[in-house]
């Protein structure tokens, strides 16, 4: 008789299928004194700091209100989607960041808490938050620091307003992502579903006695894709380790 059960290869990204990269946080100074990063949020992702030097702090806005939590060398910092987080660096943070459901941050998990009238269409939005990559370092550096700023903009009406005012945001930026949503449940397909269905289908295995999947156990390193990358936060340097997904 054909044995029909599905045998999958074996889950090749990293544990859980999470993504990883090392982030130093920017020091440009804002208009309110602050040294540090963009605000924004994410939709359907968690993320983790894993603080490996230097002091600062994450500020963050949830319906429960506005909080800082201070990080340096050795706290790990985490939080779940819809917090609005601002890193602060005091004095050269650095941190390992940890990102749930590798390749959807990368394809745009992420809004930025700009200005209402930046959150209208997709195009509006990316016309403000896009660092062209064919560009020189000046001017990524200059289109980061512009959008920062902007979004600062937003972010400060934000801690200033009620819970409506957040909640709209919440809204536009819902609508803003809406698009992409059937490449983001591919990813996730890809990703963080493969990794937990291939555990459950080794646990099924495990209890009828076969061991033959550790046969195919596999050993693999990386180094990183890219160097210094702008992002929201500060500058990354950013690993392919996503199953079928190159970095972006």
């Amino acid at each position: 008789m054909v044995n029909t059960e599905r045998i999958p290869g074996p889950f090749t990204g990293l544990p859980g299928g999470v993504a990883v990269s090392h982030l130093s946080v920017y020091d440009w100074q804002a208009a309110d004194g602050v040294c540090g990063g963009t605000p924004h949020l994410h939709l359907a992702c968690s993320e983790a700091y894993v603080v490996t030097g230097g002091r600062g702090a994450v500020q963050t806005l949830t319906a429960s209100g506005y909080e800082v939590t201070p990080l340096a060398a050795g706290t790990v910092a985490w939080f779940t989607p819809g917090t609005i987080h601002r890193l602060v660096d005091d004095d050269r943070l650095r941190i390992t960041v940890l990102m749930q459901n590798s390749g959807l941050p990368e394809a745009g998990d992420a809004v930025l808490t700009l200005p209402p009238q930046y959150l209208a269409d997709p195009q509006t939005y990316a016309a403000v938050t896009t660092i062209p990559a064919d560009a020189s370092a000046a001017e990524q550096e200059r289109v980061a620091r512009a959008r920062r700023d902007v979004a600062l903009d937003g972010y400060r009406v934000l801690r200033a307003s009620g819970p409506e005012a957040l909640a709209e945001f919440h809204r536009a930026a819902g609508a803003l992502v809406r698009p992409r949503l059937a490449e983001w449940r591919e990813r996730w397909l890809r990703g963080a579903e493969a990794a937990a269905t291939a555990t459950g289908e080794q646990l099924d295995r495990l209890e009828r006695g076969d061991v033959s999947h550790l046969a195919d156990a596999l050993v693999k390193a990386e180094q990183p894709a890219a160097l210094g990358r702008f992002g929201m936060c500060g500058r990354l340097d950013v690993y392919d380790v996503h199953p079928g997904h190159p970095a972006s």
